[in-house]
């Protein structure tokens, strides 16, 4: 079973790793990411952003939590 320790450090690194990947997807220029196909890029709102990010941890949170530390009550 994993220790608190180790699900924290593993939390940690995936949002370090989200946060670099996404970096890197910023720095790549205009062009490069331009289509000719018929789907065009809407802008969002970054509360819409920051919010859709925050239910995602949140339900990611809550399975890790599921599946890893809870403890069935002893019937």
């Amino acid at each position: 079973m994993f220790s608190k320790k180790m699900l924290w450090v593993s939390l940690i690194a995936l949002v370090l790793l989200t946060g670099i990947s996404s970096v890197a997807l910023a720095k790549i220029p205009a062009s490069a990411l331009e289509q000719t196909s018929q789907f065009h890029c809407i802008e969002q709102p970054l509360g819409l952003k920051v919010g859709v990010a925050m239910v995602g941890f949140a339900l990611i949170g809550l399975e890790l939590w599921w599946f890893l530390l809870y403890k069935s009550p002893k019937s």
